[in-house]
């Protein structure tokens, strides 16, 4: 917030002792979806010219930030797969299925609480239909409760198969997939953290 406000109030400064002139691009970006992309200002001060970046390459840098931030926690979370499962566990000799996640998201510096359930406070919820990589899905598997018992973290969403990658009872750290009967029954919310 702190440098959006540097940048708008040096912009204000410059423009202020020359003339301005914005030059914005629109691009397809998929299903005829536009987007309005390298906006910049450039301003004339006496007899040079300075390029200022505007709020609109601001957000897109911190999308492309986030982006790769969201592409780390994924390879690093990738790292243990057919890691066995073990309750409590956050490593390689054994990791639960919230122990994958708040392992993975620590990488880049995003701390979470350790329970799959108090995980799901976190964040803004997303329609399934709107999931992407890097956003958790949570489940209701122990059919004793209606708490939220299972975190998983989703990897991929390719033509609607949205595939996440968590750590199972049976089979340890996998990848699956919420066309899977049982995940389809057991979900319960999507959440976006970055």
């Amino acid at each position: 917030m702190k440098n959006l406000f540097a940048i708008t109030f040096l912009s204000f400064i410059l423009i202020s002792c020359g003339s301005t002139k914005t030059v914005s691009k629109v691009i397809k970006v998929s299903e005829g979806k536009e987007k309005n992309v390298a906006t910049t200002t450039k301003v004339k001060v006496t007899k040079e010219e300075k390029i200022v970046t505007t709020v609109y390459e601001v957000e897109e840098i911190t999308k492309n930030s986030n982006r790769s931030k969201v592409e780390n926690i994924i390879d690093h979370a990738k790292t243990f797969e057919g890691t066995r499962y073990k309750f409590g566990g956050t490593t390689n000799a054994g990791m639960d299925c919230s122990g994958l996640v708040f392992t993975s998201f620590k990488t880049e510096d995003v701390a979470l609480p350790r329970r799959s359930r108090d995980m799901a406070l976190k964040g803004i919820e997303i329609p399934l239909d709107d999931v992407t990589k890097g956003d958790l899905v949570f489940f209701r598997t122990n059919g004793k409760s209606n708490a939220i018992s299972h975190v998983g973290l989703v990897v991929e969403n390719k033509s609607g198969e949205i595939k996440f990658i968590h750590s199972t009872t049976q089979l340890g750290v996998i990848i699956s997939s919420m066309e899977e009967p049982y995940w389809k029954k057991a979900f319960v919310v999507v959440k976006r953290l970055i």
